[in-house]
């Protein structure tokens, strides 16, 4: 499986819309949320005294909210908001799933338990399944949302559909198939992105060692050095741009806050720190093969 990020520019309406699928989703996953920390706080409370603060009480028949439960629930939570029903039902599921994978990620760490999402916190989110190729002629058919311009900056090796796999498989055709695509929110909700992650079933042939081995040491004057001599400076990518950075925060915090000017200025101080997230990502630049 790889994953391809590529940059979308959708219209103004769709813009709002996939704000508004944002909000939603937080909206789910933060009562998701609750309902399981109502549940383990109903189980850690002794029988012979009452909570220093106010707790639910749930009944001890009542099974712990798991990823089926809560997913099986969202379409009686359809019926009572209607507002779910604009967003792809898949993507809800998405949602849930999100917050189970980093509740078992918690239970096997020891530490990082899920947090309650705040306004503008949650920045994406996923497609997890396609019946054909949503890439076609400059743009990508995002369910329910409609078709958004895309810079295809990296070719796609051949997709092939899903309905044809089988068929394919029998023939022995290369071809890719795009498993599930991301949408993801960036600098201030300014610039959009899609993750395109595809996969092909292929075999890694074993490589026989042999040519002309080197010797090669990572350190911190220089970023690389082989045995031949060849030396690679070591790239400084926030100390280039920190005054530049230091400025536009400086800029930014004599403005009348939550005012449309210190909106602004938000907005350029989070694209410069984007910038710099895209040039650590894309080193060394001959290499780069990420969006900027």
């Amino acid at each position: 499986m790889m994953n391809y990020r590529y940059r979308i520019y959708p219209s103004a309406s769709q813009q709002v819309q996939i704000l508004e699928w944002l909000e939603t989703c937080r909206g789910v996953y933060n009562y998701a949320l609750r309902e399981l920390k109502d549940w383990l706080a109903s189980r850690k409370c002794d029988v012979d005294r009452c909570s220093l603060s106010k707790e639910y009480i749930i009944p001890a028949d009542t099974p712990f909210p798991s990823y089926h439960l809560q997913q099986n629930s969202l379409p009686k939570a359809k019926n009572l908001n209607p507002k779910l029903k604009e967003v792809h039902s898949q993507v809800l599921q998405t949602t849930i799933r999100r917050l189970h994978d980093t509740w078992e990620n918690f239970r096997s760490r020891g530490f990082g338990f899920p947090r309650f999402k705040k306004f503008g916190q949650f920045k994406s989110f996923l497609y997890p399944q396609f019946k054909k190729n949503p890439i076609d002629n400059g743009t990508i058919a995002l369910p329910k949302i409609g078709q958004v311009a895309i810079n295809l900056h990296r070719p796609i090796p051949e997709v092939r559909p899903v309905a044809n796999l089988i068929r394919q498989r029998k023939a022995h055709l290369n071809g890719f198939q795009v498993k599930q695509v991301r949408v993801l929110s960036r600098a201030r909700s300014t610039q959009w992105y899609v993750v395109v992650t595809i996969a092909k079933d292929v075999e890694i042939p074993d490589n026989p060692s042999g040519g002309h081995a080197i010797g090669i040491d990572l350190g911190l004057e220089k970023f690389l050095t082989t045995s031949e001599g060849f030396t690679v400076e070591r790239p400084k990518f926030f100390k280039d741009l920190k005054g530049k950075l230091k400025l536009l925060q400086r800029r930014a915090a004599r403005k009348q806050k939550r005012s449309k000017n210190w909106e602004k200025a938000q907005v350029v101080v989070a694209r410069l720190h984007h910038h710099i997230a895209n040039t650590r990502a894309c080193f060394p630049p001959e290499n780069c093969t990420s969006v900027v």
